[in-house]
């Protein structure tokens, strides 16, 4: 796994979790509990219903920032993510180079498949095909790589997926780690759509995007779909046009 960076970088670092169950199985409820410098979020969901498109929302933007951005957050969720962070962004930065990314390439996990890895990099390929300023490239070198996937068996809590994240001082994303389980805390395991849908919910955490009150997007607590949302690409594509930290 990844050393801490230690050039300029705090030791904040953000929890991100994201959970897929069954569509047959109960709902699990989401929690936030904030902290100095960190945030984590549990959440829970199914796979595979369709459910009715929400508009998106939150509580009036503040600040001259928040005027100037007012026209731009039309159909993205960007007003719930402020409200999330205490009015606060963060993302990677543009580079010029992508962003490194390994996938562990073998566990010793009962029940699991290579599959996955393929679920993981179609999920990859999903995000990039928006042309964000963000790209990657999968490469074998785990010591160097800038984001690290990994698989496990369950967690004790009921999610099936965690992303964490570091940012420095500007909130520059620096590095991040997703771990994936290949069984519910429950017993079932998750089947190669969950597996794809979870790495896509968990992608979304890394490039640096919050939960959705929007049952349609992939970022909602509780995920009931397999592909992204005109909500998830509009958020995403304006996070990328806006500089990280306050914009109070």
């Amino acid at each position: 796994m990844m050393t801490p960076h230690t050039r300029n970088i705090s030791r904040r670092r953000a929890w991100l979790t994201g959970a897929l169950l069954f569509a047959l199985l109960p709902f699990t409820t989401s929690s936030v509990h904030a902290a100095r410098g960190r945030t984590s979020v549990a959440s829970g969901g199914t796979v595979g219903r369709p459910v009715a498109t929400l508009a998106a929302g939150g509580e009036p933007m503040r600040g001259a920032v928040r005027r100037a951005l007012a026209p731009r957050s039309g159909g993205t969720y960007i007003a719930e993510m402020l409200a999330d962070r205490d009015s606060a962004l963060a993302r990677w930065p543009e580079r010029g180079r992508p962003l490194s990314v390994w996938i562990q390439p073998s566990s010793d996990v009962e029940g699991w498949s290579s599959v996955y890895i393929r679920d993981v990099r179609r999920a990859f390929g999903d995000w990039a095909d928006l042309d964000l300023p963000v790209r990657f490239a999968f490469t074998a070198d785990s010591v160097h790589a800038d984001v690290h996937v990994t698989f496990v068996d369950h967690f004790d809590e009921e999610i099936s997926g965690r992303t964490k994240w570091s940012r420095d001082d500007d909130w520059w994303i620096t590095d991040a780690d997703i771990a994936l389980a290949v069984y519910h805390r429950d017993g079932p395991r998750l089947d190669d759509d969950a597996m794809h849908a979870m790495s896509l919910h968990e992608i979304g955490h890394l490039l640096g995007l919050d939960h959705t009150r929007d049952s349609t997007s992939v970022m909602a607590p509780r995920v009931h779909v397999r592909v992204l949302s005109a909500a998830d690409k509009a958020t995403v594509r304006l996070l990328y046009t806006l500089p990280p930290g306050g914009v109070r």
